[in-house]
C-alpha cells in the first residue's frame, strides 16, 4: 500500500515508512506525521514481499516501523529524532 500526503510546495524531504497494519507503533508514527503536516509513503511490509525484503536489507531486522527521512534511517518510533531530521519544533 502507498500513501502520499502533502508537506508545503517548496521543500518537502524524502519520508517513508515500512509498516504492518497492526504495529502500534507504525500507527503512533503516522499520527505525528498527519499532526505535523509530514508527506510520506508508506510500504505495508505484511502484504508486499518484494517492500518487506527491501526492507529487511535496509535496515538488517524485520521490526518495524523502519522510517527513512532522506537517507536517514530510524528505527521504531523515535519523535525526537524524527523532529531533528524533520526540522519541527517541539
Amino acid at each position: 500500500m502507498l500513501r502520499r500526503y502533502q508537506l508545503n510546495e517548496f521543500y518537502m524531504k524524502k519520508v517513508s515508512i515500512y509498516t504492518t497494519p497492526t504495529c502500534g507503533y507504525c500507527k503512533m508514527t503516522k499520527e505525528f506525521f498527519g499532526a505535523n503536516n509530514i508527506a510520506f509513503e508508506e510500504y505495508d511490509v505484511a502484504a508486499d514481499e518484494q517492500k518487506r525484503a527491501e526492507m529487511i536489507e535496509k535496515s538488517g531486522q524485520m521490526g518495524v516501523p523502519v522510517i527513512f527521512v532522506d537517507d536517514e534511517m530510524t528505527i521504531g518510533f523515535d519523535k525526537q529524532r524524527l523532529s531533528e531530521l524533520l526540522g519541527i519544533s517541539e
